[in-house]
């Protein structure tokens, strides 16, 4: 009951070509290729903009005090 058929899936498909056509597809799958494309770009564009922050960023200097266990004051 869970599992479809092949002829549903056949059903479906034919409903999908129906609706979107045969040259809206393509341009569909296009346009979100685009997208994940843009997407990592940006990605990368953030990662490269951190690097470049990081390393001008100046080194944060700091100071440790060594504890001695005779030192009494």
């Amino acid at each position: 009951m869970g599992s479809f058929s092949i002829w549903h899936w056949i059903i479906v498909l034919a409903i999908v070509l129906l609706l979107f056509g045969r040259g809206k597809i393509p341009e569909l799958m296009g346009d979100v290729a685009k997208g994940i494309k843009s997407f990592k770009k940006g990605m990368t564009d953030e990662d490269e903009n951190e690097t470049q922050t990081a390393s001008n960023a100046q080194p944060t200097v700091t100071k440790t005090v060594d504890h001695k266990r005779d030192e009494v004051k």
